[in-house]
């Protein structure tokens, strides 16, 4: 019989994806998340409703179980501190300890290139960079708190760990990325950052799922070369940042903005309305963050040779058929509507 895994924010874009790789290859799954996914459910997952700071629930999830993908985060930019601290930092910590407690011997974690980032540009660098001494907000914080104690937990012949770092995964179904670029274009509030000549990489949902798959087979067959490493996984092709958004918005026939900021503006209005949202109060995300800025307007893409020769994986190759089916449903998603 095939091994059980348990799969954190099992109904989320990368979540489900994973399940669904995990079900094509034959292993048993189960799914832990607030709510509860009728066709994940109808696919052959078994959910479990609950939050992972419930240690109750979370015990009965990691019941039996060989091993677990951990894709279950708070993102995003903006937010209560003590939020990003419990749910990335806490939960992660719980689900830690209850994988020692019940022998679970493989813990896959889904991190974020975001990790490493201190706001300097990042052009093809490998996992030997360090952690930077500070973060530009509680997201790539959280998350890297909660890497390192997942990296430091891995030790061979107990709890084999390792993380894996997508970095802007984009496919069909996306709730995140090309809505949010798509949505701000609409509302004015679109501008390029710089020359938008900056190189980003980003990673297609089903490259990223099966970096996951593959790293939990990896860890089940007690490989000592990844437990206790980190992998940057991306579609080793990286695009100029104002092309990449360009693309976006020409799916939903938006002209892209002829407006542009230079770095250093957008990171001080950046800045300043950080200052500003913190000192009053307001819980929406300011219209511009130092991250941000910065994300507009630096190089961010990294080198996949690490995740290439340990894990096997082979990025996406074809790109324009890809953006053909993100076309496809995009324009299903509004006619939806």
């Amino acid at each position: 019989m095939k091994p059980r895994v348990l799969v954190t924010g099992y109904g989320g874009f990368l979540g489900s994806a994973v399940c669904k790789w995990l079900l094509n290859r034959g292993y048993r799954v189960r799914g832990i998340a607030r709510n509860e996914y009728a066709e994940l459910k109808q696919l052959g997952v078994e959910p479990i409703v609950g939050d992972l700071r419930d240690e109750s629930r979370l015990g009965r999830a990691c019941e039996g179980v060989d091993g677990i993908i951990h894709t279950a985060a708070l993102a995003g930019v903006w937010g209560r501190r003590e939020d990003y601290e419990s749910i990335n930092v806490v939960a992660t910590r719980l689900l830690l300890q209850e994988a020692e407690k019940k022998g679970i011997g493989s813990f896959v974690y889904s991190s974020s290139p975001s990790v490493t980032f201190d706001g300097a540009p990042q052009s093809g660098i490998d996992e030997s960079v360090p952690y930077p001494k500070g973060w530009l907000c509680d997201y790539p914080r959280t998350k890297a708190i909660a890497e390192q104690e997942v990296l430091a937990a891995s030790q061979v012949g107990k709890l084999r760990s390792c993380s894996l770092r997508p970095h802007l995964i984009w496919g069909p179904g996306d709730p995140h990325l090309i809505p949010r670029v798509i949505d701000r274009c609409r509302n004015g509030k679109l501008r390029r950052v710089g020359s938008g000549k900056n190189r980003i990489d980003t990673v297609h949902v089903d490259s990223a799922a099966e970096s996951h798959g593959l790293a939990f087979e990896k860890l089940l067959e007690a490989d000592c070369r990844i437990a206790g490493r980190p992998y940057f996984i991306t579609d080793g092709a990286p695009l100029e940042c104002w092309d990449w958004v360009c693309q976006i918005l020409k799916l939903d026939g938006l002209k892209p903005p002829s407006g542009s900021i230079s770095l250093p503006v957008a990171y001080g209005i950046g800045w300043m309305l950080e200052k500003i949202y913190r000192i009053s109060g307001r819980a929406e995300e300011p219209p511009m963050t130092r991250f941000v800025a910065l994300q507009l307007g630096v190089d961010h893409f990294f080198s996949i040779d690490a995740a290439k020769r340990d894990l096997g994986y082979s990025p996406m190759k074809d790109r324009p058929k890809k953006m053909e089916e993100l076309q496809e449903d995009w324009e299903r998603q509004k006619r939806a509507l």
